[in-house]
């Protein structure tokens, strides 16, 4: 039977040869309606904000774990075979690198054509901040800083969480990062009922965020960047996020790409001064975005070859 190891490295190649079909019934969007619906129901019943929060989780985790558990098990039943290809399916719709790869390319393209509204209008869809007025070093500043941070959400935690136990992790960590997603947010109707979500969020992706940081000092000198940079500004920046794990890849991306990202941003209208990390050896550019995607697919195969050998390693020891 193959492999969990050889699973892992299928659905690597099948996110890179697909990304996301969106016809695909995609168990992301499926947690994202159950949340949805558990939100509603649990703060109609309790009172509480932060247990009614609490609940939603505690439900959206419970049925996220007893229906991956649910189908594999029948898939199994149906032919070992079923077991293995749904294994191999539920592993590669838990990881985003071409999706992430992609709408980031999409943007450098608009830059590269000279369609800055184009742009602006592309890189809305990755970033939360207002993007109508953003001149070209903001939309590239933009675009770097999401796929900078999103190569643990969509590609890192996913690959450690198989590692660790198989599909069924992958998807309830995928569960956790898409509940934060939705209500995680510090504004007023979420800043109690949200505080479980984003702080399991923040918890499941503390080990993975590290690694990433690190994997990405490592990517930069196999793409001629400095890793030594890479590793000061990761070394002296990666805490300056509010966030406690998203610094960690961006300062180490920064620090590789020699820019400086952060600082002043507008969101709904209210502008907004961020913590700017690494240095501005150069203003960024539009190539800075091709830098980064690269930085994302070295950062994916390097996280992969060290998860699936511990993870080998790990089984021939026990």
């Amino acid at each position: 039977m193959i492999s969990l190891e050889t699973q892992i490295i299928l659905a690597l190649g099948l996110d890179q040869l697909f990304g996301d079909p969106r016809w695909l019934p995609h168990p992301v969007r499926l947690i994202g309606n159950l949340a949805g619906k558990a939100e509603k129901g649990c703060r109609a019943l309790i009172n509480n904000q932060r247990i009614a929060g609490l609940l939603t989780v505690c439900l959206v985790l419970a049925a996220t774990l007893l229906t991956t558990l649910g189908l594999l098990k029948g898939a199994a039943l149906l032919h070992p075979v079923f077991g293995v290809l749904l294994s191999v399916v539920l592993l590669y719709t838990s990881l985003a690198t071409r999706d992430l790869a992609g709408h980031s390319q999409a943007v450098y393209q608009a830059l590269a054509m000279g369609n800055q509204e184009l742009a602006r209008q592309r890189v809305a869809m990755m970033v939360g901040r207002d993007t109508a007025n953003l001149d070209k070093e903001g939309i590239s500043r933009a675009c770097v800083e999401s796929v900078a941070e999103n190569i643990v959400d969509g590609v890192t935690a996913p690959l450690f969480y198989a590692a660790l136990l198989g599909p069924v992790g992958a998807l309830l960590y995928k569960a956790v990062n898409t509940m934060d997603s939705t209500c995680g947010y510090k504004n007023e109707r979420y800043l109690r009922f949200g505080w479980a979500a984003a702080r399991l969020d923040d918890l499941v992706n503390f080990v993975p965020a590290r690694l990433t940081g690190l994997l990405v000092v490592l990517a930069a000198p196999l793409l001629g960047l400095s890793g030594r940079q890479a590793w000061r500004i990761f070394w002296r920046d990666r805490l300056k996020h509010a966030s406690p794990n998203s610094g960690h890849p961006e300062a180490a991306a920064a620090g590789a790409l020699g820019v400086q990202l952060g600082g002043a941003n507008s969101y709904f209208g209210q502008p907004v001064i961020k913590p700017t990390i690494g240095d501005p050896w150069h203003p960024v550019a539009q190539e800075d975005i091709r830098l980064v995607n690269r930085l994302l697919l070295i950062t994916t195969l390097l996280a992969a070859l060290l998860l699936i050998a511990l993870r080998w390693a790990g089984t021939r020891l026990i």
